[in-house]
């Protein structure tokens, strides 16, 4: 197991944080945590705690949205056939019920489409593409993908006589698809204000821009938020800026009146009680993927469209199926991975990355592989399978700071192509350039990689002591919700404090402790998850400790109080 090390965020300007405090009537801690995330004075604290959707940026900012209104609202002005095109993640198959869910309310002469993870891959296909033509369709609204679709966007023009609107948030080549409208915020020449978008989220502002230009009220657009927050929280963008103002209407939209068919997903995952970010992440994100995971995304866009409880009930039953069999793949192959690991005496020694490829390995799951491994082995992670003869795909997932692209970049002579960001991406290479690449890859990590990099890390908000726990202190901590990338939910570290009970131990793997601040006299109750065989020993030899958590609610009996959830204790 890693010694993680514990990252204390620079202490922010005193005087700022004086007058910060005085200005909410929050103490000097609280105000710390806020003026450490950029909430320095009143106004900039009212927009973070009161988000207002009036806070949206001007969709027209955005490089070649009047091209891209304009190309829509031709289209149906001239009764045109539109297909929305959207990749089959989660990210991707939110959008296409946005965008399709919100024109066809309106607009019946439209169809969407996604790919087959399987049979045609990532991003932009052929075959999608002679769907369109077989529809009828001359406008393609293609979402989450297409940036780098060049030669698709030619081929539709020059042999189909089909425009492309493209709709990412990946990082565009040097030079972009010849669409009608290339809407990225990552575009170089763009000078939109906030580049963190999702694909679903770049969908959202060119519907924004049309409701604009066609004075639609902008409500009937906000109907379709609660698909926003679960793209942008599956996606693991920074919830911050625009994001934060949809995540924080998202998620309201999301447990007061959701889509019906988020709420049969709800229902059939037997979650009841209001959804944060995470619950997002780890209730509704898995089960939507699992759709283009196991079977075919499409499944998952006819359940986030439906107007119909039962009939969303019984997708989302199918859908609940599908993400048993996903879970199933995922255990086996994580074991079958990490015995891989352990069995090679350089990747379980001196590798700075993990490179793996088995040829009956499901390609829905690799990228959980990935992740999984890192867990154990903390360093950069490829998980390859074969996809067709002498070819195979991976799924690359990176470690906090490492910059993933780059270093695939570097190695780009052996991989036949390849597309994503820093923290993820995937490839696809010949099955003899495996080892070749394996090898390079290595050596490119290995010249890059810090020692930091290496070891896992817990960014620590503030030093604080038990005594300072309060209702209200949890409460305004409560209030900096919706919590995610750049917005993470506080961590606090507490030092010399006791036990004042032996450790219980809960199901096997989990403490639960007693803890007592002596100075002061606190005590609370603390949970450390899957914590026994590294501290149960350590805590019964050792009296005095610090521990680095988060706060949470406890309700039990219908009595709710607080108590400490452990992310690593030292002695």
């Amino acid at each position: 197991m890693y010694e993680k090390r514990w990252a204390y965020k620079s202490v922010p300007d005193q005087q700022v944080v004086k007058t910060l405090a005085g200005q909410l009537n929050i103490d000097n801690t609280l105000a710390n945590m806020m003026v450490q995330r950029g909430i320095c004075n009143f106004e900039q604290a009212k927009d973070f705690f009161r988000p207002q959707l009036s806070h949206l940026h001007d969709p027209f900012l955005m490089a070649d949205m009047d091209k891209a209104v304009a190309r829509l609202e031709a289209a149906i002005e001239m009764n045109e056939k539109i297909l929305v095109y959207g990749d089959y993640d989660v990210d991707g198959t939110t959008a296409v019920a946005l965008v399709y869910g919100f024109l066809s309310t309106f607009y019946p002469n439209i169809e969407y489409y996604n790919p087959d993870r399987y049979l045609e891959g990532y991003g932009v296909s052929l075959q999608g593409i002679e769907f369109a033509a077989q529809q009828g369709a001359s406008l393609i609204i293609c979402l989450d993908c297409g940036i780098k679709a060049q030669d698709k966007v030619k081929i539709a023009k020059e042999q189909f006589k089909i425009d492309f609107i493209v709709c990412d948030h990946h990082e565009p080549d040097e030079n972009l698809p010849e669409a009608v409208a290339v809407l990225d915020p990552k575009r170089k020449d763009c000078a939109y204000p906030y580049k963190e978008l999702t694909g679903n989220g770049v969908g959202f502002k060119l519907l924004q821009a049309y409701c604009v230009r066609k004075n639609i009220p902008l409500t009937n657009l906000y109907q379709f938020i609660d698909l926003s927050v679960v793209s942008i929280a599956s996606d693991i963008v920074p919830i911050t800026g625009e994001n934060r103002v949809l995540a924080y209407y998202g998620l309201k939209k999301l447990n007061e009146n959701p889509q019906i068919g988020l709420k049969a997903l709800k229902s059939v995952a037997g979650f009841n009680s209001n959804m944060s970010i995470e619950n997002v992440v780890f209730v509704l994100g898995p089960r939507i993927n699992a759709a283009g995971r196991i079977k075919h995304a499409r499944d998952a866009v006819r359940l986030l469209l439906s107007d119909n409880f039962d009939e969303a009930l019984a997708f989302a039953e199918e859908i609940q199926k599908h993400n048993t069999e996903r879970r199933g793949h995922d255990t086996r192959m994580t074991e079958e991975a990490l015995a891989m690991i352990e069995q090679d005496a350089w990747l379980s020694s001196t590798a700075k990355s993990t490179v793996l490829y088995r040829e009956d390995w499901h390609k829905g799951v690799i990228g959980i592989v990935a992740s999984r491994c890192i867990e154990k082995y903390y360093r950069p992670t490829i998980i390859f399978t074969k996809t067709k003869e002498a070819m195979a795909a991976g799924s690359a997932r990176s470690v906090a700071g490492f910059d993933l692209y780059s270093a695939l970049e570097e190695c780009s002579h052996l991989l036949e192509q390849f597309g994503g960001h820093k923290h993820a991406a995937g490839m696809t290479l010949s099955i003899q350039n495996i080892q070749p690449f394996q090898q390079e890859f290595d050596k490119v990590v290995a010249r890059y990689i810090t020692e930091e990099q290496q070891t896992p890390v817990i960014n620590v908000d503030l030093k604080i002591r038990l005594a300072d726990i309060t209702s209200k202190f949890h409460r305004i901590i409560n209030q900096m919700a919706p919590f995610g990338p750049e917005n993470m939910q506080p961590v606090f570290v507490t030092e010399n404090l006791t036990l004042k009970y032996t450790p219980r131990i809960m199901k096997e793997k989990h403490l639960k402790l007693e803890l007592l601040e002596e100075d002061t006299g606190a005590v609370f109750t603390a949970v450390g998850f899957g914590m026994v065989e590294e501290h149960y020993r350590r805590l019964t030899q050792q009296k005095y400790f610090r521990i680095a958590y988060q706060i949470e609610e406890n309700t039990f009996n219908n009595k709710t109080t607080l108590q400490l959830m452990l992310k690593d204790i030292k002695y």
